[in-house]
């Protein structure tokens, strides 16, 4: 992202109000209805989609979910292929990355 502040006023156009962030450390989160996106500025190489295992669609924790770890076992399991993993060996907040057929890079970003 070139300008947080320029992509802030243009999802603002399109119904996304703040929900989350701080722009002066370049990141926030943006809601419309349901619909979350996260601006980052000189956080990430490229634009990537990114899943919360752990929090509902306002950023709460759920009482059950499948572990972040548990995810990647499962996508190992299937040939998925990782750019980064999360440790096996420990529990709660951890992360993995993998790019899917398009270039894109995907984070599953667990926080709880």
């Amino acid at each position: 992202m070139k300008d947080i502040k320029v992509s802030k006023d243009f999802y603002e156009k399109l119904g996304f109000k703040e929900f989350m962030g701080d722009l002066s450390q370049n990141w926030l989160i943006l809601k419309n209805g349901e619909h979350t996106i996260g601006l980052f500025q000189g956080m990430f190489e490229r634009n990537m989609f990114t899943f919360n295992p752990g929090w509902d669609n306002r950023a709460q924790k759920l009482d059950t979910f499948t572990d972040v770890r548990e995810l990647q076992k499962q996508l190992k399991a299937q040939g998925v292929e990782f750019i980064a993993e999360a440790d096996e060996n420990t529990t709660g907040p951890a992360s993995f990355m993998l790019i899917d057929p398009d270039g894109n890079p995907i984070l599953i970003d667990q926080h709880v």
